[in-house]
């Protein structure tokens, strides 16, 4: 493809935080500047992990830590404000390599897969109450709360996914889903009252038939 060529097929929009490239009006690549600062931990995290809690334990948590975050230059829903600076001028923290550590072992990442896979299919709801971003929050929620490995053999999968459905009911009935690592950001925040009644009932249609039909799971 000669200069001139792909300068008509590719279009490019640009902010202050992030560049999409429009390839020809077909496919938008977005690409987003991040730098990733390892051997430190941020402040706004730094209760993780709460004392006295068995997982994970004090090995995983300094490889975590020692991995680092990234810094991505984008806008975040759930830091909002309108007295804040111009739209665009804000760095967002992300733990995804910290989450992909911590989800290592036994059938975490298995777990994981369903969930996106019932959200996919079955909670995918107007107004976009739940996210995949969601339960892979409460996942980690439910590490906390079952903290032995024996917990995570395939054997208690279902026992964990119904676990989570319940932690998301709760959530949305309480409209409040705390960030696994800072749990001052409501992940819910900006989602409607009404797009979350609709996926609260939602969720337990999904864990009913989960309860009284033991292989309902293979069918959702």
């Amino acid at each position: 493809m000669d200069k001139c060529a792909y300068r008509d097929a590719v279009k490019m929009v640009a902010d202050t935080s992030e560049v999409r490239l429009r390839v020809r009006d077909r496919y938008v690549v977005q690409i987003t500047p991040a730098f990733h600062c390892s051997g430190i931990w941020p402040r706004s995290a730094a209760h993780w992990p709460p004392p006295h809690l068995p997982w994970p334990n004090p090995n995983l948590v300094a490889e975590v830590k020692t991995e680092g975050f990234d810094l991505m230059s984008r806008e975040s829903i759930y830091m909002k404000d309108k007295q804040s600076a111009a739209e665009g001028d804000a760095w967002v923290v992300s733990f995804h390599q910290a989450e992909t550590m911590l989800l290592l072992g036994g059938c975490r990442r298995k777990c994981l897969s369903i969930l996106r896979t019932l959200r996919d299919k079955h909670l995918d709801l107007p107004g976009r109450p739940i996210e995949n971003y969601h339960m892979k929050t409460l996942l980690l929620y439910e590490c906390e709360k079952h903290a032995r490995e024996p917990e995570w053999d395939e054997t208690c999968l279902g026992d964990r996914i119904n676990g989570i459905l319940l932690q998301l009911i709760s959530c949305l009935q309480n409209r409040r889903c705390p960030h696994y690592f800072v749990p001052t950001l409501d992940l819910f925040r900006g989602k409607s009252a009404s797009s979350m009644d609709a996926a609260a009932k939602q969720a337990w249609r999904i864990l009913r038939e989960l309860l009284t039909n033991s292989r309902s799971l293979e069918k959702l």
